[in-house]
């Protein structure tokens, strides 16, 4: 265990159980704080992401103490990119600890290869379509082709699944249309980019709430700054989750 008794997994008695439709993101630095927050979430919360920046922080420890003593979900936002051998080796490895999504790049080799690596496991592999941190300019600097950032997210969603990924990343505001298509069917979308009203927008340019996010097709939403720099995180987090039971 990271710390003995960091996890009260309930602080009040909770009046239904947490949706999963809430992914809280714990980007903090490193897994005894990442403890902690869960442990101020408390039941609020069933679905947690442990993302890049914490990779050397402890985050597989605290991926595996949160799903395998906490019963918590975990989703483990790696966004793999490399040739095929490298990323399926690396998807079979983090499979071990039972992770519910990891994510990859997009691009069909890469997707293909994750798939591969996860066969027989219970990892969802979700494709990143384009940052939601990312617009036009963005994009030209690092010389995509030419398009809206919306029509290429929707571009790329398509051939995801067309190579397998179960599930895709995009932004609130690209959902609709990827649902809308055919190959999305019994696919999942996961958005980040989401942020309650009146939530500062930080690094995210293309956002909505977490209402309209599930209203535009998502299936889960992800939550960062907006729970984890809160004052209180619990009530934050139970705010999210009135709104979205009230859809």
């Amino acid at each position: 265990m990271l710390r003995q008794g960091t996890l009260p997994m309930s602080v009040t008695p909770a009046k239904a159980p947490a949706s999963d439709k809430l992914i809280v993101a714990l980007d903090v630095p490193n897994a005894v704080a990442g403890l902690d927050l869960a442990g101020q979430i408390g039941d609020a919360v069933s679905f947690y992401k442990i993302g890049l920046g914490m990779l050397t922080g402890g985050g597989l420890a605290l991926a595996n103490e949160l799903k395998q003593e906490h019963g918590k979900r975990i989703f483990l936002d790696m966004k793999l990119f490399d040739i095929g051998a490298t990323v399926e080796a690396a998807v079979r490895g983090l499979t071990q600890f039972d992770i519910d999504f990891l994510t990859v790049h997009g691009d069909p080799h890469v997707v293909r290869a994750a798939m591969q690596g996860a066969a027989g496991s219970g990892t969802k592999i979700l494709a990143v379509t384009i940052l939601t941190s990312l617009d036009r300019g963005d994009l030209d600097d690092g010389l995509m082709i030419e398009g809206t950032p919306h029509d290429l997210v929707i571009e790329r969603a398509g051939r995801a699944f067309e190579a397998g990924a179960d599930g895709v990343i995009a932004s609130p505001q690209e959902a609709a249309d990827i649902r809308a298509l055919p190959e999305a069917a019994n696919r999942l979308i996961v958005t980040p980019g989401v942020r309650p009203d009146g939530a500062d927008l930080g690094d995210q340019k293309r956002v909505a709430s977490p209402a309209a996010a599930i209203a535009n097709g998502a299936d889960h939403i992800v939550v960062g700054r907006p729970v984890w720099k809160a004052d209180k995180p619990r009530l934050a987090a139970q705010a999210i989750q009135s709104e979205l039971a009230a859809l």
